[in-house]
């Protein structure tokens, strides 16, 4: 069968990796790929976007199945346009998106359905937003209300630098439409993890676990990013926090989705907040699968994701079983110059490492120029590596980022730094 993966990022490249390995799936199509999907023989670049030209495209080419991987498609409606078509895809409808579209709306949600997350405000006039983080203090999290590409949200530890963030977004327009509200919100402490399943609009199956690593330098800091790197599982998540996840967070957003009259199906992502006592709460909800996340979890996966979709479609995930690698994997994010604020693009990248069955770099910002590989956006590539530990992982990965090669390139260099504090 063919399928459609709608993106250009590692994300869509991972998706694309896995779908292409199930034995019944004969060619992958990527609206628009990158250049590692433009080089792989099992898969074809397609440059066609928009709703109904990407179903006009499934329809001529007699697509099977479609799959969405970023949110910006979703929250435009392409599953909306695609069921209108009677086309199978895989994903959230722009109703259901409003999860990720929308700050407010997921907060909102939230405090309805008893969901835990960080009291929070809302607001579109700059005085008042400055008047509120008066009077909670800081530390406290700026967050602009719509999509940002992940760079929309400021941890400011001190109440000038929340008050230089809000005129940033309400008064100087930084973060355009996505700006114009903001959500401002209590800072929460202790471990971050991220927590995705799929679901079918009445029942959850559960990724493995993973964690990312947001801040773009060593030690966790400098400025947030889309993420600089990832690894599975994450220790954080113990057997009993993972069902208390379930119970708590999870299942009642599928719920609380269906009693508001939205039938939510595709993949769901948590960010959580693991505090000090033990007690997880919600720090964002995306309507899709994590990038970097999706490399080390799908490099994991040892189950056909094609069959695992079709469960999902079928409304039938309490009946499928996914199985795991019991290695873990851990992804490095390789980044432009200038990254995250003006990344530069169009530098050559000399030289990569060769695929192997234990680590493959997964592109992202890469294109295919007159035949030569190019930087074409901030995060370039995730070297992804499975180890029997922690250790071995890291060691795995950054032995393989040694051969890479492209002027300016940035990663860290001490990715898994908590799990292997945890257990090595």
């Amino acid at each position: 069968m063919k399928i459609l993966v709608i993106g250009s990022g590692g994300r869509e490249h991972a998706l694309a990796w896995k779908l292409a390995a199930s034995p019944r799936v004969q060619r992958v199509y990527v609206a628009p790929g990158n250049g590692g999907t433009a080089r792989d023989r099992r898969m074809v670049n397609v440059a066609v976007s928009g709703n109904e030209a990407l179903a006009d495209f499934a329809v001529a080419e007699g697509i099977a199945l479609t799959v969405v991987g970023p949110e910006a498609p979703l929250a435009a409606g392409v599953v909306d346009a695609f069921r209108a078509r009677g086309l199978r895809i895989f994903g959230p409808t722009k109703a259901a998106a409003q999860l990720e579209s929308s700050k407010d709306f997921a907060k909102a949600f939230m405090k309805r359905h008893g969901i835990p997350t960080a009291d929070y405000g809302t607001f579109t006039d700059a005085a008042a937003a400055r008047a509120y983080v008066d009077a909670r203090g800081a530390p406290i999290v700026i967050k602009a209300d719509g999509l940002a590409a992940g760079k929309g949200v400021v941890v400011a530890s001190s109440v000038a630098e929340a008050h230089a963030a809000i005129d940033s977004m309400l008064v100087d327009n930084r973060m355009g439409a996505a700006g114009a509200r903001v959500v401002i919100e209590d800072f929460l402490e202790g471990e971050e993890a991220s927590f995705i399943v799929m679901s079918d609009g009445r029942n959850a199956l559960a990724l493995a676990t993973s964690q990312d690593h947001k801040r773009l330098r060593d030690g966790d800091e400098g400025p947030n990013t889309g993420g600089m790197g990832a690894y599975s599982p994450a220790p954080v998540v113990t057997p009993e926090l993972h069902a208390r996840v379930l119970r708590e967070i999870i299942q009642p957003t599928i719920d609380g989705m269906a009693a508001d009259g939205i039938v939510y199906t595709g993949f769901l992502y948590a960010g959580l907040m693991i505090g000090r006592d033990g007690r997880p709460r919600t720090l964002e909800f995306n309507c899709r699968m994590g990038d970097p996340e999706t490399q080390p979890i799908l490099m994991r996966m040892k189950s056909d994701l094609l069959g695992l979709i079709e469960h999902a479609l079928a409304g039938t995930l309490d009946r499928a079983e996914v199985g795991w690698d019991r290695r873990t994997a851990l992804g490095v994010v390789i980044a432009a110059a200038g990254y995250p604020d003006e990344p530069r693009k169009g530098d050559a990248i000399e030289r990569l490492p060769a695929d192997t069955e234990d680590c493959v770099v997964f592109h992202a910002g890469t294109q295919l120029r007159d035949g030569k590989l190019v930087t074409s956006g901030g995060r370039v590539l995730c070297v992804t590596a499975l180890g029997d530990s922690v250790h071995l992982a890291q060691k795995r990965a950054y032995e393989a980022i040694a051969q890479v090669r492209f002027d300016g390139m940035q990663f860290r260099r001490d990715i898994g730094h908590r799990a292997l504090k945890s257990r090595g």
